[in-house]
């Protein structure tokens, strides 16, 4: 795992990766962190989140993923916790690593970004989440960006 630090969403815009992924919770919200940004900038993405059953618990584990109009960029929505409410971790770590498991397999030989998803508003611990990331994209060429705005 590589790892830099900027603006995902900005180095995306430049050029820097292929695929970019972000945690979603199950309710196609898009209504906080990273996700909210997405929503705004790459509305495309919020459209292929809105085509998933709303509320649905077996979407845990799941991606639904959009091309940016715009540029040549696939922002995958990765399913990664039921819902959004409530303190503690919300985070499902099993569905971490099916998300990641997806992206290997439908993106592999792409160059991968992601932030610290997960380990933000989901209550995740990043030393767990960064380790599953790492043994399911093994071999591939991703890149950790650590949010400096």
């Amino acid at each position: 795992m590589k790892k830099v630090t900027g603006d995902l969403l900005q180095l995306a815009r430049n050029g820097e990766f292929d695929v970019i992924v972000h945690g979603c919770n199950c309710f196609c919200t898009m209504g906080a962190g990273i996700a909210k940004s997405i929503k705004a900038q790459f509305p495309e993405a919020y459209r292929a989140d809105l085509l998933t059953a709303k509320g649905d618990k077996k979407k845990l584990g799941t991606i639904s993923w959009a091309h940016a109009d715009q540029l040549d960029l696939i922002i995958v929505n990765g399913y990664i916790q039921f819902n959004w409410q409530g303190s503690g971790r919300k985070v499902e770590y099993d569905a971490v690593s099916a998300v990641f498991k997806r992206v290997k397999n439908q993106f592999s030989g792409q160059r991968i970004g992601y932030p610290a998803l997960g380990a933000g508003l989901a209550g995740g611990d990043w030393a767990i989440i960064s380790a599953i990331i790492s043994a399911e994209l093994r071999g591939e060429d991703h890149t950790f960006v650590a949010y400096l705005p």
